[in-house]
């Protein structure tokens, strides 16, 4: 496990139009770790000026939280400068999005792999070269009947989702600091057999 700082990004679209849907709960998930470690995410300059960010420490370990202020489809170039702002390898990054393919309430982590389609770890992997980064998937769920998966992410949590939506969050959270202190390994098999 490296020493850090990891680059740890909450995925989601800017704006308080979006701040409700499925597709912008990894950065409810970034916000919570930044209450838990006390930082103030704010614009840098340069090229750190396309996202919010603090640098800190989560489960000891030196963290940079950062959530780009672009659409998700366009994720890649703020979290490229950041990479490079901070000199860190891509495979020091940690990514925290939503993710259809795994049932509303689950978390599960790893490591490379496909991108589901999903915009955001697409233009991650175009902009870093590579898929090799860790990731803290965030289950959402499939949309219903024949609804389409791209109308489906950019709606708001149902209100029966909302009851536990919090709940989600914090577990997704544990499951991040787990990762950062333990590894991937350990962690998954902490956080897999839970949901």
């Amino acid at each position: 496990m490296s020493e850090g700082p990891f680059l740890v990004v909450g995925l989601g679209n800017p704006g308080p139009g979006y701040a409700g849907n499925r597709h912008n709960v990894g950065a409810m998930v970034l916000a919570e770790l930044a209450r838990r470690a006390g930082v103030r995410l704010s614009p840098g300059k340069g090229p750190r000026a396309r996202s919010l960010s603090g640098d800190g420490r989560l489960a000891g370990r030196r963290v940079v939280l950062a959530q780009p202020l672009t659409y998700m489809n366009e994720s890649g170039g703020p979290v490229r400068g950041m990479l490079d702002y901070h000199h860190l390898p891509a495979t020091d990054l940690v990514v925290l999005h939503d993710e259809l393919d795994i049932p509303f309430e689950a978390v599960r982590l790893k490591r490379g792999g496909g991108e589901g389609g999903h915009n955001g770890l697409r233009s991650i992997s175009r902009s870093t070269g590579t898929k090799d980064y860790l990731r803290v998937r965030v289950g959402i769920g499939r949309p219903p009947g024949r609804q389409d998966p791209a109308d489906f992410v950019l709606k708001d949590f149902s209100a029966t989702e909302r009851k536990t939506l919090d709940l989600l969050v914090v577990e997704a959270a544990d499951a991040t600091e787990l990762l950062l202190e333990r590894g991937l390994e350990a962690a998954q098999n902490v956080v897999h057999p839970r949901s």
